[in-house]
C-alpha cells in the first residue's frame, strides 16, 4: 500500500526499519501506518493523488515543521472530518512519536480500516486512509428457537452504521451468551461478510442453535435434615419433563446455579443452619449433549439457636435497652437469618423515628459450635439529629406539586422522622394516582441536613365506559361515562355516567374536592337518577332521583370523620294487577309501591391502621356508618352499620385477611322500614349466592325481600399462584359465613299474630367457601369467583361462578 521510493515505518519494529531504509541510502517522505490488522473486508487499495518529492530521509531524532495537511483516500468521509479528528495542524513540528499518536487517534475513531501518516520533505503532511464499509443490512440465517426481533436486540450493529470487525466479533459474543442462556450451550455463530459496491458490505450471521441442553438430574450429596425433593423446591433450576412448555427454568444456566446455591444458603440459614454451606456445585454434560446432570454437595453443620443478643450504640442518645425491646429476636431462638434482616430494619426505623436518618448498623456474630448457639451483636453508629433541608417532587408528569406536597407528612426544616415518612408514602399511595411511590433521603447541604426525594409514578386515574358488556351480575349492559379521581391533575374526582343495562339503568354526576376551601377538608356533591330493575329477584323496579353534599375531615393520621346530606325521590314499581285483590303480591311488597321523599343526614367514622393502603399485609381498618331518615320527608328510619378488616402476612405473598361486617336498620315515628332501604346480600357480597340470593323471601312469588338485620364474616387466604408479576392476577382462597334476615313483624305475621307460612323468614346461618382469582387485565380489573355451598335455605339462591369487569384508561 507504500510506493517502494517512499520512507516508511509501522508502529511495531518501525525503528529497525527506519534504519534498514536509511542505511539503503533512499529518500523519501516518512510514514506512519497502523499495525497490521485483521480488518475485514477486503479494501481497494488507495493510491496516493499525487507523486511525493524525493528528498532526504527524515530520521527518528528529527523534527519537521508541517507546511500542509493533505487527505487522500477518502470517499463518503468529508476531508474537514477527518481533520478534525487529527491532532496535528499546519504550522506545529512533528516527530516520528507525534505521528504515531495521530494514526492511533485516527483509527480510534473506528471509521477507518487502515490509516498512513507521511511527511514530505517540503513539509506536506500526507494522510491517507482507507474507510472502513458502510453495512447494507445484517442477516440472520439458521435461527428458530429466537426470533429475529430477539436477535436484533442483542446485536449493536445495524444498517448504515459502521462496519467493524471488533463490533462484529462482539455481536457475535451476544448472540452466543442469548442462546447459552435459553438452553442451548452448543450454539455457535459464525459472520459473513459479502462485500456490495460503493464500499458498502452485508453482514450475515450463520447461527447453528445446536440441541436444547435441558436438565437430565438434580442430585445432592450430604443432605440428611432435607430431602433431594424438598431442596429442589428451593431451587430456581428445574428438571426438564415433556410437559414443561412455558418455562425456561429447566434448562441448564450457570448463572441461574449460583442463584440456587444463594437460595439453598437462605433456606438452610433460615432454619437454624448457620455454619451451611455449598460445598460444590457440579454440571456434568451427557455424552449426546442433550442435558446436564448436576450434582450439589452440601455441609449442613449443626443446627443453632440464638444466644445473647445485644444492642450496642456509640452513646446515649439512643437508648439500647429500649432498642433491644424492638428486636424480632430472643435468645433461645431458632437461629434464621431472615430476622436479621428484621432487627436491623426495626433498628433503622426505630432511629430514623427519633430524627436520625442516617444511622450504620452492622450485626456482629460469634459461633458456639460447644453450645450450638449463636451470639449477635447490633452496633449503631448514630449520625447527628438531621432536618429537612429540601424536598424534591420526581416524576410527576401531570399532577402538580401541591397535590402531592399536601400529603406529606415532613416540610421543609422539620426534624427528619421515619415514621412520618412511611405515612407519608401510605397517603400518596391511598391517592390511587401512583403505580408506585418511593421516598429516598440523601445527605445535604451540611452534616445534619437531609434532602427528601419522592418519587412517584402516575399511573391511569380515570375510568372509561365506552361500549357494550356482559358479565354473570348484569347479563348485558350499555354503558358511557367517565370518571377522573385526579381531574386536571389537582386531585379532585369526576364522575359522569350513562349507563344502561338488563339490572340498572342511571345518570350521575359526583364532584369531590379534596382540600376545600384550601383547609384538610374534602367536600362535594352528587346529582343522579338511577333505575334498578329488579325484576329477576324481586318483582319491582326502584327509581331513585335526587341530590347530596358531602364533607369529611381527618381527626388525626388515621381516623376520618365524614358526614352527608341527601334528598331523593324514591319510587317502587310493581307488575300490573301484581298488588290487586286477587294479585299474588306478597305484603312486604305491596305495602311500598308509590313514591316518597327521603331526606337524610348521616356520618361514617374511618379510622386506617394498614401498613399499606393497597396491599396490606399487616394492620387493620374500621368504619362505623349511621344515617338517620326523617328531617322531613315521609321516610323515617336510623340504619347502622359497622365493618372491621385485619390482615396478618405470613410472608410478601402468603396474607390472611378475616372481615366482619353487620348492619341494623328500624324505623321510627311507627314507620316500617321500605323494601329499598333493608338490606340485600349476595353476589359481590357474599360469594356462592345471586345477587339477591339469600335472606327473607315470599315462597308464593320467590321474591327476595331483603332484611332488616345482617351479620357477614369472611376469611380470606392469598396465596402466591406462580404467575409472573407482570400477569397481574391474584388469587385467593375465601369462606364466607353470615345471616340475613328480621324483616317488620307487620310483614311476617297475619292479622291474627300468627306466623305467616308464606314468608320465609330464617336468622339462619349461609356459608361458602371457594376461589377468587383478580385479574389486572388490559381492559381493567376482572375477578373471577368460584364457590361451593356449605350452609343454605332451601329457598336460597345460589350460584358456583360469577365475573365482573370494568376498563380504565
Amino acid at each position: 500500500m507504500i510506493q517502494t521510493d517512499l520512507l516508511s515505518f509501522r508502529l511495531a519494529g518501525r525503528s529497525s526499519v527506519l534504519a534498514l531504509i536509511a542505511a539503503a541510502g533512499l529518500s523519501a517522505p516518512a510514514w506512519a501506518q497502523t499495525p497490521p490488522t485483521a480488518a475485514a473486508p477486503p479494501a481497494p487499495a488507495i493510491q496516493p493523488q499525487q507523486a511525493p518529492q524525493q528528498t532526504a530521509p527524515v530520521q527518528e531524532d528529527e523534527r519537521v515543521v508541517v507546511n500542509r495537511i493533505l487527505v487522500q483516500g477518502n470517499q463518503r468521509i468529508d476531508q474537514t472530518t477527518v481533520l478534525s479528528y487529527l491532532p496535528i495542524q499546519p504550522g506545529n513540528v512533528v516527530d516520528p512519536v507525534v505521528l504515531d499518536v495521530a494514526v492511533r487517534t485516527l483509527t480510534r475513531t473506528n471509521l477507518f480500516a487502515d490509516v498512513q501518516i507521511g511527511v514530505q520533505p517540503n513539509g506536506d503532511l500526507i494522510v491517507q486512509i482507507v474507510e472502513n464499509p458502510i453495512i447494507n443490512q445484517v442477516v440472520f440465517e439458521g435461527n428458530s428457537a429466537l426470533t429475529e426481533d430477539k436477535l436484533r436486540e442483542e446485536v449493536t450493529i445495524s444498517p448504515r452504521g459502521i462496519y467493524t470487525r471488533a463490533r462484529v466479533q462482539d455481536d457475535v459474543g451476544k448472540i452466543v451468551e442469548l442462546y447459552r442462556l435459553s438452553g442451548r450451550i452448543s450454539a455457535t455463530v459464525t459472520p459473513q461478510i459479502v462485500q456490495l459496491d460503493q464500499n458498502r458490505v452485508d453482514v450475515v450471521f450463520e447461527i447453528d442453535e445446536g440441541p436444547e441442553t435441558g436438565v437430565r438430574a438434580i442430585t445432592f450429596l450430604g443432605n440428611t435434615a432435607f430431602s433431594d425433593g424438598e431442596l429442589r423446591e428451593v431451587m430456581v433450576t428445574e428438571t426438564s419433563s415433556w410437559w414443561k412448555l412455558f418455562t425456561s427454568n429447566d434448562n441448564y444456566d450457570p448463572n441461574r446455579l449460583d442463584y440456587d446455591r444463594e437460595q439453598l444458603r437462605k433456606f438452610y440459614t433460615n432454619r437454624g443452619y448457620y455454619d451451611f454451606r455449598v460445598v460444590s456445585s457440579i454440571a456434568e454434560l451427557a455424552p449426546n449433549d442433550s442435558a446436564f446432570g448436576i450434582t450439589i454437595t452440601v455441609d449442613e453443620g449443626d443446627r443453632y439457636n440464638f444466644g445473647d443478643v445485644q444492642v450496642v450504640t456509640e452513646n446515649d442518645r439512643l437508648n439500647a435497652d429500649f432498642l433491644k425491646l424492638l428486636l424480632p429476636i430472643q435468645s433461645g431462638d431458632l437461629y434464621e437469618s431472615d430476622k436479621i434482616e428484621q432487627a436491623v430494619d426495626a433498628l433503622t426505623y426505630a432511629a430514623g423515628s427519633a430524627g436520625y436518618a442516617f444511622v450504620e448498623i452492622n450485626p456482629t456474630y460469634s459461633a458456639n459450635p460447644d453450645t450450638d448457639t449463636v451470639d449477635v451483636t447490633f452496633n449503631i453508629r448514630e449520625g447527628q439529629r438531621v432536618y429537612v433541608d429540601r424536598i424534591n417532587i420526581i416524576g410527576n408528569t401531570r399532577t402538580i406539586d401541591p397535590v402531592i406536597r399536601r400529603e406529606l407528612m415532613l416540610t421543609e426544616g422539620d426534624a427528619f422522622n421515619r415514621t412520618l415518612v412511611e405515612r407519608s408514602r401510605n397517603n400518596l399511595r391511598a391517592l390511587g394516582f401512583f403505580k408506585d411511590v418511593t421516598i429516598e433521603e440523601t445527605r445535604g447541604s451540611a452534616p445534619d441536613r437531609s434532602i427528601v426525594n419522592v418519587t412517584v409514578q402516575e399511573q391511569p386515574t380515570g375510568e372509561l365506559s365506552v361500549g357494550a358488556g356482559f358479565s354473570s351480575v348484569d347479563s348485558f349492559v350499555i354503558n358511557l361515562g367517565i370518571s377522573e379521581r385526579n381531574f386536571r391533575g389537582r386531585g379532585q374526582n369526576v364522575v359522569a355516567r350513562v349507563e344502561w343495562g338488563s339490572l340498572r339503568q342511571q345518570v350521575d354526576f359526583r364532584f369531590t374536592e379534596p382540600k376545600f376551601l384550601g383547609r384538610d377538608l374534602r367536600a362535594g356533591f352528587d346529582v343522579f337518577h338511577s333505575r334498578y330493575d329488579l325484576s329477576e329477584y324481586s318483582s319491582y323496579d326502584y327509581r331513585s332521583t335526587g341530590a347530596g353534599l358531602r364533607i369529611s375531615y381527618p381527626l388525626n393520621g388515621y381516623t376520618l370523620l365524614s358526614t352527608r346530606y341527601f334528598i331523593k325521590s324514591d319510587e317502587i314499581i310493581v307488575p300490573d294487577g301484581y298488588c290487586e285483590s286477587f294479585g299474588s303480591g306478597s305484603n312486604a311488597l305491596c305495602d311500598q309501591v308509590g313514591s316518597f321523599l327521603n331526606s337524610s343526614a348521616g356520618y361514617t367514622l374511618l379510622v386506617d391502621r394498614r401498613n399499606d393502603p393497597v396491599r396490606p399485609t399487616r394492620g387493620w381498618t374500621g368504619s362505623l356508618r349511621q344515617d338517620f331518615a326523617g328531617i322531613g320527608g315521609d321516610v323515617n328510619y336510623v340504619k347502622t352499620e359497622a365493618e372491621v378488616s385485619a390482615y396478618w402476612g405470613i410472608t410478601p405473598e402468603w396474607v390472611v385477611t378475616a372481615q366482619a361486617s353487620t348492619g341494623y336498620v328500624t324505623g321510627w315515628n311507627g314507620d316500617p322500614i321500605r323494601i329499598n332501604d333493608r338490606f340485600f346480600k349476595g353476589g359481590n357480597s357474599f360469594r356462592g349466592f345471586e345477587t339477591a340470593g339469600m335472606g327473607p323471601r315470599d315462597l308464593t312469588t320467590t321474591d327476595a325481600l331483603g332484611g332488616n338485620f345482617y351479620a357477614i364474616g369472611t376469611l380470606e387466604l392469598t396465596l402466591p399462584n406462580r404467575l409472573p408479576e407482570e400477569y397481574g392476577i391474584r388469587t385467593s382462597l375465601f369462606v364466607d359465613i353470615g345471616t340475613l334476615g328480621l324483616l317488620d313483624d307487620r310483614y311476617t305475621l297475619t292479622s291474627a299474630g300468627l306466623p305467616d307460612a308464606t314468608i320465609a323468614d330464617e336468622l339462619s346461618l349461609r356459608a361458602s367457601a371457594g376461589i377468587s382469582i383478580h385479574w389486572r387485565s388490559p381492559m381493567g380489573p376482572i375477578r373471577f369467583d368460584i364457590s361451593q355451598i356449605l350452609a343454605e335455605e332451601e329457598f336460597d339462591k345460589t350460584e358456583t361462578f360469577r365475573f365482573s369487569t370494568s376498563t380504565q384508561f
